[in-house]
């Protein structure tokens, strides 16, 4: 049975979450604060650390850089639990080397989707460490993780500004380049027949962006705008390849990432398909206040036109439901702002 140490200050967080790690077999270790935390893993040594990171005593990157320089515990697989999304902030705890980031609050797939892959990806990694060091040992310098690569684009790719509403590159022109986000929104989107946009993704700061194939020259397939001042990182796909050539666990866990991008894009597809307008226009609303940060008592500045089109809607349609939403008490509108009153009602809307 694996062993799972939990480092949450919040008590009814804490006795939730080892609950659900309990019901899915997991051998649980709690820990109220970071000092305890600590102490916890170096005697237990367990196979997996949750940890928050604002807490009394040590907060979470303390316990982090605590047991990364600890020969006993610097390679466990650590996951930080918090409500904090800021791009500083994840990057911040990546840098000390985190393996995951789950946001407060979390849904319970979310949570055991984190464990297992990254139970999987560690044991999967000493398989592997095992078989290169017989053979060839391991570099000091080799990447590890995906945010490693993604500490590669922050440091040595081409940095590229765009404002709001500039284009990033259009359906059909050529690719040569992989960005990272790392500042602002860009929306990713096609035309149909008729002219008429769909969103197909929005990508956020620490998201990838630009991916199409290996292939120098294939055309995008989709066109991306800034949505807000956006500023990129972008390497060449020969760069790139030759990356992942030299490092087999990066491939994985970007094999890994894409094809959760594909699962999300056909989860959109599938609501946009049978969904009902209210429905699809506020779990719409929804998605871009989680992608974008906000919270309940903060509003989205957005356009009709956007929300309209990853919702799969008419525009007329968004407007006439959203200003039904505001009579009901759902949401508040001021302009271009909708600022969520009421999440739960809005989540379970139909």
């Amino acid at each position: 049975m694996k062993r799972i140490l939990l480092i949450e200050d919040d008590k009814a967080l804490r006795e939730n979450t080892e609950e659900l790690l309990e019901l899915a077999d997991y051998d649980v270790i709690t820990a109220s604060n970071g000092k305890i935390g600590i102490e916890a893993a170096i005697e237990k040594i367990p196979d997996l650390i949750i940890c928050d990171i604002m807490m009394p005593e040590v907060d979470g990157y303390g316990v982090l850089e605590n047991l990364s320089n600890n020969e006993k515990t610097k390679q466990i697989p650590f996951i930080f639990l918090s409500a904090k999304t800021e791009h500083k902030e994840i990057r911040k705890g990546m840098d000390l080397g985190a393996d995951d980031y789950l946001t407060k609050p979390f849904e319970e797939e979310d949570l055991m989707s984190a464990v297992e892959s990254r139970l999987a990806k560690a044991e999967l990694l000493v398989r592997m460490q095992d078989e290169t060091s017989k053979e060839h040992g391991v570099s000091e310098n080799e990447m590890r993780t995906i945010h490693e690569l993604k500490n590669f684009f922050d440091d040595n790719g081409e940095l590229i500004n765009f404002k709001q509403g500039e284009n990033i590159y259009e359906e059909g022109s050529r690719s040569n380049k992989i960005y990272l986000v790392l500042k602002g929104l860009v929306k990713c989107y096609s035309m149909d027949s008729d002219g008429k946009e769909l969103i197909t993704s929005l990508a956020k700061a620490d998201d990838f962006l630009g991916f199409t194939s290996f292939l120098n020259n294939v055309p995008y397939q989709e066109s991306a705008t800034a949505l807000e001042n956006v500023e990129l990182a972008g390497i060449s796909k020969e760069s790139l390849k030759d990356i992942l050539n030299e490092n087999k666990t990066i491939s994985l866990e970007l094999m890994e990432l894409l094809s959760e991008s594909i699962s999300n894009i056909k989860a959109q597809l599938l609501q946009m398909a049978y969904s009902s307008v209210r429905r699809k226009t506020a779990q719409t609303i929804l998605q871009f206040a989680d992608i974008m940060n906000s919270k309940t008592d903060e509003p989205i500045r957005i356009s009709r036109n956007d929300l309209a089109s990853v919702a799969g809607i008419a525009t007329e349609s968004l407007i006439r439901t959203l200003s039904g939403f505001k009579k009901e008490g759902l949401i508040s509108i001021e302009g271009r702002n909708i600022k969520i009153i009421e999440l739960k009602a809005l989540q379970y809307v139909n």
